[in-house]
Parts: structure tokens; sequence; C-alpha cells
């Protein structure tokens, strides 16, 4: 008889940190944009786990093992007027894909997003990944006709 599958999603903890990372490098090894960083995905993660009101990081954990994440970060639209999401990060482990992970993983978030009252979640993917598109329009998101548009501001030397 197969093994009771265990799945549970729940708040990613400090022990999740160094896996955490490394998931995020392989989703950004695959994207045009970034590059994978360990330290630096690190550090954005620290920052979430240091202040809630910053955002949420949710694990789906099958049999206790971490096989996705999705990274929710909190801001509020002038244009709603009120709180929103922005989905930062949504990975699922290459061997556990197609397996319905990444559904549940939004599915919670997107729960989540109505228990605490947030009026509108929003996201960027790849242009040419229509893959990730059609699985976040299945959910119900649709193309905005905004443009991302982004400015990297180099640190500032603290000797200035």
């Amino acid at each position: 008889m197969a093994e009771k599958e265990n799945v549970v999603i729940e708040p990613a903890t400090e022990a999740d940190l160094d896996e955490l990372s490394e998931m995020l490098g392989e989703l950004f090894a695959q994207e045009g944009d970034f590059r994978p960083d360990k330290n630096k995905q690190l550090r954005g993660l620290r920052f979430i786990f240091e202040q809630p009101s910053r955002g949420r990081v949710f694990v789906l954990r099958r049999n206790g093992a971490i096989v996705g994440m999705i990274n929710l970060l909190f801001t509020i639209s002038t244009a709603e007027g009120g709180f929103v999401i922005l989905l930062e990060d949504l990975v699922v482990h290459k061997q556990y894909q197609g397996q319905g992970y990444g559904n549940k993983l939004l599915e919670h978030a997107i729960d989540f997003a109505r228990k605490k009252n947030f009026v509108r979640i929003t996201l960027l993917t790849d242009r040419p990944e229509n893959v990730a598109q059609a699985f976040f329009r299945k959910h119900g998101f649709v193309d905005s006709s905004m443009i991302p548009m982004r400015l990297w501001i180099a640190p500032q030397n603290s000797d200035q």
C-alpha cells in the first residue's frame, strides 16, 4: 500500500532559511532579469521574517520535507484604497512540479488574502514564460495594461 501523503502549508521558520534560499536560486537561474545570489536571497528572506508586517513566507511540506514555497509582500494601494499583496515568489522543487503543489500554495495565499481583507494580489511573470501565465490565469489572475519598470539603486558608499 502506498504511503499516506501528509501535506501541510505553514509559515516558514528560521530553520528553513537555507533551503528556501536554495529554492530561490533555482527560480532565479531560470529568470532573465535575475541572477542567483544566496546571500541576497537569505538577506531578503530575513527582512520578511524580522517584521511580519512586511509579508509572509509559507512553505508546503510533504511528509515533513519542503516541496514548495510562496512569498507574499504587503503594501498599500492608493488606487484600491486598501492593503494589497505583491506575490514575489512561488517555487516548487523540480521533481514535484506538475503534481498540484503550486495550486495548493497559490490557493492558500488567495485564502490568506481574503481572510486578512487584502483587496488585490499582483505578480510579475517572465514575458516568454506562458506556462506560468496560464497557471495564474487559471486561478483568476488577469493581464494588466501596466508595464513594470525598474531602477536599480546602487548602495551608497558610507565614506562619501
